[in-house]
């Protein structure tokens, strides 16, 4: 396979302004918005944090449905599942159901490794169980994460290439059909090599564990790169002004998975930074949605 670039979305950089940080989407700013409601909450297990949120389109189904991952460095105290409620809802007015899940970030017990993988794989298996109670089609499912979920979103769709020794093994993953990264941490030891990112390098030492005995290579089994090809089609979308994730993240994940194989294709978008990737008004949301829909077979 080749590498795909969209040209279309990186042809305005060249006369396009590089926008000041204060021009650029704010955390502040998104959150101080009306939250929209999700339509049901299930849990998969006694935490508070072991739920997702479900969110049906209006009509009777069965509804095309997509898996959403929310990002916050792993960290429960940075963010959970509510950060997506607006490109959530605005899927939801569009036809598409989501299946926005949590887990257990690295600060919260039960956390790291194997858990919060666990909980993301465990979290996303329940929608199989689900979908005749909710009118759910899983004939065909995307993932899409942001930021930190954009790395559990490609991992959910390599569980298949798990080994039966991990701990994070599952004997029957729902499949994963495409993959949406918005300005994802896909390749975990990049990630761990890398200080500028927003993260930080420490994060993932709490998220893989440290090697031992019963788990010798920690990037064996949660670090995508390690798991390509996933067979899957996947699509990264970057803003060209993001501060918090670096950009080479993107490029170099797109060139291991190309090169392994796999269809992978990178979106830029310029003068957007890392909330606008999440926000439902943006130029970046809406190629996130395009893709989306054509996939599932929605128009706009």
């Amino acid at each position: 396979m080749r590498l795909f670039l969209a040209a279309a979305l990186l042809l305005p950089l060249a006369v396009m302004p590089t926008p000041a940080a204060a021009d650029l989407l704010t955390w502040s700013v998104l959150t101080a918005r009306a939250k929209p409601v999700a339509d049901a909450t299930i849990a998969y297990g006694p935490d508070q944090m072991q739920k997702v949120d479900v969110w049906l389109p209006k009509g009777k189904g069965p509804f095309p449905v997509v898996v959403m991952v929310h990002g916050g460095c792993w960290t429960t105290s940075i963010a959970d599942r509510s950060l997506m409620n607006w490109v959530a809802d605005d899927l939801r007015q569009s036809g598409v159901a989501v299946w926005n899940i949590d887990y257990r970030g690295v600060d919260r017990t039960g956390g790291g490794y194997p858990g919060t993988f666990a909980d993301a794989a465990q979290a996303t298996d329940a929608l199989a169980k689900q979908a005749r109670r909710f009118k759910l089609d899983t004939t065909r499912v995307t993932a899409i994460g942001h930021s930190a979920g954009g790395h559990l979103a490609l991992w959910l769709a390599a569980r298949p290439k798990l080994p039966a020794t991990s701990p994070i093994y599952s004997a029957h993953p729902l499949r994963i059909d495409h993959v949406i990264s918005l300005g994802g941490l896909p390749d975990l030891e990049a990630t761990a090599a890398s200080p500028e990112n927003g993260c930080g390098v420490e994060v993932v030492t709490k998220l893989v564990g440290t090697p031992g005995p019963r788990h010798p290579d920690v990037y064996a089994d949660t670090s995508v790169p390690r798991l390509l090809p996933l067979g899957v089609r996947q699509d990264l979308i970057n803003g060209r002004e993001d501060r918090i994730i670096p950009f080479a993240m993107a490029t170099d994940y797109v060139a291991k998975a190309v090169a392994a194989g796999d269809t992978a294709t990178l979106h830029v978008i310029p003068a957007t930074g890392h909330v606008e990737l999440i926000a439902p008004e943006t130029a970046a949301w809406a190629a996130a949605k395009r893709l989306i829909l054509a996939d599932l077979g929605k128009t706009q």
